[in-house]
């Protein structure tokens, strides 16, 4: 997926109620009535929030008879997936660096190099 394309899925899911939705449908496919019966908003307004998801490339739609059942996008939900993980690795990635920095800091006694450096020049200072 693109850049604008991804960054299209987050802005989408910056909603309470659109995360909702999409929480709603990761146990499958569902009519509008279905989400509106367990959402606390309209039925209107949840057809509103679909509209959003479904131009952000996250859900789609199928008519079955009057009805517009709507599913996630595995594709979609796949693109979001792999974003969270890259940011996940970096994210530990960083603290291990960070936590071997301090390991590498400190001497065998617990005392960090500066602090040792520091101790010696007070006692040779009396």
């Amino acid at each position: 997926m693109a850049a604008d394309q991804d960054d299209g899925l987050w802005d989408a899911l910056g909603d309470r109620t659109r995360r909702a939705i999409v929480e709603c449908l990761a146990d499958g496919p569902r009519a509008v009535g279905e989400l509106a019966a367990v959402l606390p908003v309209s039925r209107p307004a949840v057809s509103q929030h679909l509209k959003v998801l479904k131009d952000a490339g996250l859900v789609s739609e199928r008519a079955d008879g009057t009805r517009r059942i709507y599913r996630l996008e595995p594709a979609a939900v796949a693109a979001l997936r792999d974003q969270l993980d890259t940011y996940w690795r970096r994210a530990l990635s960083g603290y291990t660096d960070a936590v071997r920095t301090v390991d590498a800091a400190v001497d065998p006694a617990g005392a960090t190099n500066e602090q040792t450096a520091t101790d010696e020049q007070t006692e040779e200072n009396r």
